[in-house]
Formats: C-alpha cells, structure tokens, sequence
C-alpha cells in the first residue's frame, strides 16, 4: 500500500495537474501556461546556442551536394573561423533565437496543454498518459509550434547558408524574399517540415516521457538527477532526429532553394533529386552524423533546462 500510495504522489507532480476547485483551477491554469512559456524559452535557447556552429555546418553540407565527412565538417567550421571570425560560427543564430524562443515556448506551453487534454478525454486525469496518448501529446506539440514559427525557420537557414553580404539582419531577409521572391515563398518546405516534426517532436517527448516513468519505477526516486535527464534527453534526440532526418534534408534544400542555385520543386521531386545525384545513404542522410552529436546535446539541454525550470518555478510559487 505505502508504494501505491508512493506512485500515485510521484504521478501526480510529474504528470498530471492535481484537481482543484474552479476558482482555482483557472488561477492555477493560467500560472502553469506562463511558467510553460518561459520555462520552455529558456530552454530552447540554452540548447541552441550550445550547438549553433555544429548547426550552421550541418545546414551548409545539406544544402549543397558537397560530401560530408567529419574531416570537411572541422575544414568548414576551421576555415569559417579563419575568414569571417569567431562569431561567425553563430551566424543566423541571433535569427535561430528569434525562430528557437517562440518555438520552444509553444512547444514545451503545447505539450503540457495536450497532456492534460488528453489525459482527461482518455481517462487517465491525475495519472502518467499511456503510450499511444504520450506519443500523440508530444507530435500536435511539434506541429503547433512549427505551424506557427515556420517562416522564422525558413530566414535562419538563408542567413545560415549565404554570406553577410547577402543579407545583413532578419529584417532584410524578410523584405528581400517578399520583394523578390514573393510571401509564398516564406513558407516554401513548409510541409516537409510537418511530416518531418510529427515523428520528431513526437518519438522525442514519448522517449524522455517514458524513460522518467521508468525511472521512477524503477528507482523509487521522485525526481531524477539532472546528469539522468541529460541522458534521457540525449536518447530522445537520437530517436528522434534520426527518424525525421531526410525530411530535413529535403525542407533545407526547399527553403533555400532560391539562394543555392536549386531549382525550387516539390518535395517528392526534391527527394528525388538528391537520391539520383548523391545517393540515398549520402544524400538523403547527409551531416546525420553531426546530427548524433548537436542532437543528443541540444535536446538533452532543452529537455533538462524545462523541467528544472518547472521545479523551480513551482518551488517559487509555493
């Protein structure tokens, strides 16, 4: 009894919203979204700062048909380096921020709301989500954040791919493809981008989500050690980037077509493209690699940094 008691404590602060009168509920409700919000932001940004130079070499192999190996990734990032500085390795970052902050507030304001709405529509209202419900909460979580950031994604990846001559802030890439290229165009890849997120976003919450549900029955600890959720994160990234990976390829060469010297098509003759010129294995997973590096460390940030954040916040509140 005293470890069912145990769980059911442990379930009710990590996975569910305890049930609260309506007056109070809406309160609570309304505090819970907030500290989503920033809890979610600060964790995207940590996580993609950490990996913005690993970022924009990925971004660069996928977009040109140069062959990637981790001897060309260090030349690009060393000679990067040597002719436009050091901060250049973070060019377009200051644009990922602007795309990364939004997003993962959404995302991670998304994904607790799903939790709960889920939660309560299957049942399982005070208890961890099961399965199938985990792994849905975490793919609408993706496709919210995507659908309403996507263009902030598509300026980052010009920026990260052309020179700083090209366009020299945000704001100027948005004027330039709306002049030349037309608004159409800053959702050019967009729906890749939502068949790559679904099996990303989802498989990532639904592995850390289920990892922390193991762990807690399997130590009988409330909360795990912050390395353990760098680790789960790390699991997550893997699975999931890898899953959504020649997606990825295929929106990065959609969204900068019009500066690469591509033809801008659709997406399955992209994807053809790519495999009839380089290949399906080094076309299609090009820089994954690289993406087992900065992935595992990005999620295992962003992922860590959020629920930190949460137990702080709460602690505070209390």
């Amino acid at each position: 009894m005293g470890n069912g008691v145990k769980e059911g404590v442990v379930r009710l602060r990590e996975d569910a919203e305890p049930i609260l009168p309506a007056h109070v509920s809406s309160k609570s409700d309304h505090r819970q979204v907030l500290s989503s919000l920033l809890s979610g932001a600060l964790a995207g940004a940590l996580a993609k700062t950490a990996v913005a130079p690993l970022d924009r070499t990925k971004i660069i192999f996928q977009v040109s048909s140069k062959r990637f190996s981790a001897k060309e990734a260090f030349r690009v990032l060393y000679f990067t380096y040597l002719n436009e500085g050091f901060l250049s390795l973070w060019r377009g970052n200051s644009a990922t921020m602007v795309r990364v902050v939004p997003y993962a507030a959404i995302q991670f304001s998304a994904h607790e709301e799903y939790k709960r709405l889920l939660g309560s529509y299957y049942g399982f209202r005070g208890e961890a989500l099961p399965p199938w419900p985990r792994l849905l909460a975490g793919a609408l979580a993706g496709t919210t954040a995507a659908s309403l950031t996507y263009p902030l994604d598509l300026v980052r990846a010009r920026m990260a791919v052309t020179p700083k001559e090209m366009y020299s802030n945000i704001f100027h890439v948005f004027i330039r493809i709306s002049r030349e290229e037309g608004l159409k165009t800053l959702y050019h890849g967009f729906i890749p981008t939502v068949l790559g997120v679904i099996p990303y976003a989802g498989l990532s919450f639904f592995t850390y989500e289920t990892l922390k549900s193991l762990h807690r029955e399997y130590s009988g600890r409330l909360q795990p050690y912050p390395f353990e959720r760098m680790i789960f994160g790390a699991c997550a990234g893997l699975i999931g980037q890898s899953a959504s990976y020649p997606l990825d390829v295929v929106r990065r060469r959609m969204q900068t077509a019009g500066v690469t010297g591509h033809q801008r098509t659709s997406i399955a003759r992209t994807m053809h493209t790519i495999m009839r010129e380089e290949g399906v294995v080094r076309g299609l997973y090009k820089g994954l690699s690289m993406n087992w590096l900065k992935g595992p460390i990005a999620v295992g940030i962003s992922f860590t940094t959020f629920d930190l954040m949460q137990i702080l916040l709460r602690h505070l509140q209390s």
